[in-house]
């Protein structure tokens, strides 16, 4: 560890083994170097929040804001909030460096429910006034981001003339309740059918979905 420029004492190591100390994430690189293995393994968790993926990349927090030219201080803060605020340019430098699709960091800086918040409104009301937030949390252009709304704003109007047709037909309370759990199925997967009429634009880091 000390050929690779973050000397431990052996003790330390000790501690780590049995838990009652973490390494730094300088110690955490090298050891992971002089243990030929990922960071994940001896961090023990799959990636979850930004900073977890960013030392599953082996980056210090100077290093990253570096490569996607923001401030150090900004990217920080970035982290410690799990609030991504950064313009396009810095988004896909960031994607590029995590190695992350649009889909996985919307869900890593825990905007999903702000999302699927967005879409239930969109469904149940007026969807155009929803095209702007939406593109703002995904990057994904105006286009991409109306058509699926207005598919899914569609899709969610079925189900409310299809109830009120049983209604008006006197059917009875089985079929009504059929009716009501297709609707609450399709409220549970909102998010993952987005994304399902979004396609490919989700799946990979969002280098040609905005336009600029």
């Amino acid at each position: 560890m000390a050929a690779c420029g973050a000397p431990a004492h052996p003790e330390s190591i000790e501690a780590w083994e049995y838990g009652s100390q973490v390494p730094t994430e300088a110690q955490l690189f090298a050891l992971a170097d002089v243990l030929w293995c990922p960071p994940t393994v001896l961090m023990g968790v799959e990636p979850r929040t930004l900073a977890e993926h960013r030392m599953a990349r082996q980056l210090s927090a100077e290093r990253l804001a570096q490569l996607i030219g923001m401030d150090p201080d900004a990217y920080r803060l970035a982290e410690e909030a799990q609030r991504w605020n950064g313009d396009y340019r810095q988004t896909k430098a960031l994607v590029d460096a995590l190695g992350l699709s649009l889909r996985k960091l919307i869900g890593v800086m825990g905007q999903v429910d702000e999302l699927a918040g967005h879409l239930r409104a969109a469904i149940e009301g007026r969807w155009k006034s929803h095209v702007s937030p939406i593109m703002e949390i995904t990057t994904l252009n105006k286009t991409r981001v109306s058509d699926a709304l207005r598919t899914m704003h569609g899709e969610f109007a079925e189900f409310a003339e299809r109830y009120m047709g049983h209604v008006v037909a006197r059917n009875d309370d089985a079929r009504l309740k059929e009716v009501a759990a297709e609707r609450s199925a399709y409220l549970r997967r909102l998010v993952d059918h987005f994304w399902d009429l979004i396609g490919e634009a989700g799946e990979v880091p969002p280098f040609n979905s905005v336009t600029h």
